[in-house]
């Protein structure tokens, strides 16, 4: 009796545990599954048929390397235009006169056509740069300044008049002639603070480029192979899931074309999940660094 009893126990706990088996049910099975992602890259250069990105790096991110860029260039911030104009060592009136036209570039073309008769008696840089564009005898009538600077302490009562009857009188030239405010702009030079806006974003650009590569392989990326003779790349072991492949802000070239790439890309598990890498979804060497 007890050998039967402790029989049909065994198979009782074997028919349990077969039914648990059971009632996992193939989902269970499948949540360790990973992906696998092929990658084609190839670029046609112009009026040529597409060659393959041969030996080339690419990289699996987390990430997009755009917002990857961001994240660094928060890590060396650059200070807007107006906080920038706001630090310059001009005049209040010129610094105004740039917020309100967002102008960085002082001598760009087409900058005087933003000057107002007004604007060039108020400020004193373009005062002194419409003096210039038009001394020389090169505008016919224009006054000329009867005071001395030796008078503003010697004779200053003397100094004041004879100052404010020529700014007078260029006003109303002005006003009546503002086609000599043209070409004003190219005296502006002494003043403009252009290159030092440059020199700014180029030194904050080289930062970032420094760090983001860094920052997207230490911090974001899931992995990184290197293109074959063909071009191709399969890259396994991924987990499901959203990732970007990108070149790090390198460029691939063939012929005349330049590319980079920063693409988009859902990894299922199971089969490969296919990408290609073209023209078409590169962006422009030359244009993501003007």
């Amino acid at each position: 009796m007890f050998c039967y009893d402790e029989a049909m126990r065994n198979r009782l706990s074997l028919l349990v545990f077969f039914c648990s088996f059971l009632s996992l049910g193939p989902a269970s099975f499948g949540q360790g599954a990973t992906g696998s992602l092929d990658v084609t890259a190839r670029i046609a250069p112009t009026g040529a048929r597409p060659e393959p990105v041969r030996q080339f790096t690419l990289y699996v991110l987390t990430k997009s390397y755009a917002d990857i860029l961001k994240e660094a260039g928060a890590q060396f911030p650059l200070a807007d235009r107006e906080e920038f104009i706001s630090n310059l060592k001009i005049s209040p009136e010129l610094k105004a006169w740039m917020k309100k036209h967002a102008v960085i570039d002082l001598t760009a073309p087409d900058v005087d056509k933003l000057i107002t008769p007004d604007d060039v008696m108020d400020i004193p840089e373009f005062f002194a740069g419409y003096e210039r564009s038009n001394s020389g005898g090169v505008t016919a009538g224009l006054p000329k300044p009867k005071y001395k600077e030796s008078d503003a302490e010697a004779n200053p009562d003397k100094y004041f008049k004879l100052k404010q009857e020529y700014m007078s009188s260029t006003k109303k030239f002005v006003e009546s002639h503002p086609s000599t405010i043209s070409g004003m702009e190219t005296e502006l030079g002494g003043v403009n603070p252009k290159f030092k806006w440059d020199k700014a974003l180029q030194e904050h650009n080289q930062k970032v480029a420094q760090l983001a590569p860094d920052l997207a392989q230490t911090k974001y990326m899931a992995a990184k192979g290197d293109t074959d003779l063909d071009g191709h790349l399969l890259i396994k072991g991924l987990p499901p899931g959203n990732y970007w492949v990108s070149s790090l802000g390198l460029d691939a070239a063939a012929g005349d074309r330049r590319l980079l790439w920063d693409v988009s890309v859902t990894v299922q598990p199971g089969a490969p999940t296919q990408l290609i890498l073209s023209n078409l979804n590169g962006q422009n060497f030359g244009a993501s660094h003007q």
